[in-house]
This record gives C-alpha cells, sequence and structure tokens, in this order.
C-alpha cells in the first residue's frame, strides 16, 4: 500500500464509475475522500451511507442550476480535509465514460488547488492515469499510472485569476496523456499490447482444464447478474457488477457447497471452498488478461 501523506489532491481520470473511486482507497494506508456525482445522494438515510464511506457530493448544472451552490459546502469540507493533512480524490474530466482515452478537464480541480495554496495549505497534486483492459467483459486487468506531484510553486500565474486555472490544467493535462492510455474502440492490437501477455501452448494446456472449471462453477451467477443489469447499467455495469458479487458472491459459493455436501453426505465438499476462487483463478490466466508486468504502476514523484 502506499503511504503517502497528506495534504494530497489525487486527480485522476474516471473511464469506470464508483469502481474507480474503491480501487484507488484501497492502495492508500490513510482513508481517501472522493467526491461523487451529487444526485447519488438521494435522501438522508443515502446520504449518510455515503458519508460514512468518505465519500462528499459534488453537482453538475445538469442534475439542476438550483443545487450547483451545494458545491461550496463540498468544496470548504475538502478545504478543512486538507488542513488535517487528508487525502481527497477528484476525478478531473467531471464525467464517467467507459472509454480509453482522456477527456477535457474541467476546472473543480485547479479550483480546490489554487483555493488550497491562496490558504497558505501546502497541498500537493497528484494525477492518477486509470486503465482497464474492458468495462464490460468477465476478468480485466488494472493498469493504475501516477504521474509527479505537483505543487504550488510550479505556477507562475497571479492565484487570483483565471490564467492560473488554465496553466494548471495545463500543467494537469500534459501529465494526464501520459498516464491514460489512448485506444480506439476498433484497435485490438494495441489493446493487447498493452493489457496482455502471451501464454505458452504448455501453459494453456496446463490450466485448461482448471479454468473451465472455473468456468462452468462462475457462470450461473456472473450470467444471471449480467442479464439483469446489462441494459439498464450503461457506464455503471463494472461497478455495479462489482457490488452485487462483492454480496453475492460468498453466499453463492457457501450455498453450492452445502448443497453438494447435503446431497452427497461427504464432508470433503467443503473443498469447494477452496476450489472456486483457485478455479476462477486459473481461467483469468487461461484468458491472458493477467499481464506479464505488475498490474499497478504506482511510482510516484
Amino acid at each position: 500500500m502506499l503511504d503517502q501523506q497528506g495534504p494530497l489532491l489525487i486527480a485522476a481520470n474516471h473511464p469506470n464509475s464508483f469502481l474507480d473511486a474503491i480501487i484507488i482507497a484501497t492502495l492508500f494506508k490513510s482513508p481517501v475522500y472522493s467526491l461523487a456525482r451529487g444526485d447519488v445522494f438521494i435522501g438522508k438515510i443515502i446520504n449518510k451511507i455515503w458519508h460514512s464511506f468518505n465519500v462528499l457530493p459534488i453537482y453538475r448544472i445538469s442534475e439542476g442550476s438550483e443545487k450547483l451552490e451545494n458545491n461550496y459546502t463540498t468544496f470548504e469540507a475538502c478545504q478543512k480535509l486538507f488542513e488535517q493533512k487528508k487525502i481527497v480524490l477528484i476525478f478531473s474530466e467531471g464525467q464517467c465514460v467507459n472509454e480509453w482515452k482522456l477527456r477535457p478537464l474541467k476546472k473543480g480541480t485547479a479550483r480546490l488547488a489554487i483555493t488550497a495554496w491562496q490558504q497558505n495549505i501546502p497541498l500537493k497534486v497528484l494525477p492518477a492515469g486509470i486503465n482497464y483492459s474492458s468495462f464490460k467483459k468477465y476478468g480485466k486487468t488494472l493498469i493504475l499510472n501516477f504521474g509527479n506531484i505537483i505543487e504550488q510553486n510550479e505556477l507562475h500565474e497571479n492565484m487570483a485569476s483565471g490564467k492560473a486555472i488554465h496553466e494548471f490544467n495545463k500543467k494537469l493535462k500534459i501529465q494526464l496523456e501520459t498516464l491514460v492510455y489512448e485506444i480506439q474502440d476498433n484497435d485490438p492490437e494495441t489493446l493487447k499490447r498493452y493489457f496482455f501477455k502471451k501464454t505458452s501452448f504448455i501453459e494453456k494446456a496446463i490450466l485448461f482444464f482448471p479454468a473451465m472449471i472455473g468456468f462452468i462453477l462462475n457462470a450461473p451467477l456472473y450470467t444471471l447478474i449480467h442479464l439483469i443489469i446489462k441494459r439498464k447499467a450503461a457506464d455503471h455495469y463494472d461497478s455495479i457488477m462489482t457490488g452485487l458479487l462483492f454480496f453475492l458472491y460468498p453466499l453463492y459459493i457457501l450455498l453450492i457447497t452445502l448443497m453438494v455436501v447435503f446431497i452427497t453426505k461427504n464432508l470433503l465438499a467443503f473443498f469447494l471452498l477452496l476450489l472456486f476462487p483457485l478455479s476462477t483463478l486459473c481461467y483469468l490466466h487461461f484468458k491472458n488478461v493477467i499481464p506479464a508486468n505488475k498490474k499497478c504502476k504506482t511510482k510516484i514523484g
């Protein structure tokens, strides 16, 4: 895990909904507070749940101009977090789209950073590029690239001017363009070059049978969830799938195991509790989704 200390603002692209925030949060030893679209904060109970997960709302004009004032409250909360040397994650594109490219940057990241610097908070900004091998396929590789820290002394424009925001976004964009892979939808060769490794025939032969076992064991649950969410999930498909599997997969394994134990009257059936995850790992290797290099590149600075 990364032992980066705050005050820190992580500025990342946003290709895969809530899954992006979950992945980044798991990499840091310190808690990571993230900003999420305001339309998911519906009702007091839901708001409390989101806040318990260190998620703060950020509203867009598409969610109603009357709600934009609430962003001041969120920005003030972020400044207090920076004063407490906390870590905040913001998705600088301001929108989630399942694609392999960097979208235009909004001004929110620059405003957060510049406001902190104007208050003499020694904030550091860490660019992060999140890259997935797929968005809606079973099994995927993630490559997370971190750039160089951006600090106050790198800005030459007056902090009170709009030019400072432009200068900041320009510096951030230059870094993110090197961290976020740009791949056309109809370019499978580039996709393979970034995310997949070649597997030898011998390795394929060894993995074939355990991989097929993993496919057969897991296909029913995955297929059922896929059929339920595929039409409505859109760019949130992976996040919804991951969230449902997080809760349902342990229950699914336990249910199948208990059924087999009940039918066979053989306690060796509890071996299924190990067979499920191990055979799944074999299937992922068989599909070549495990890259030859590290799955997460976390060099900072």
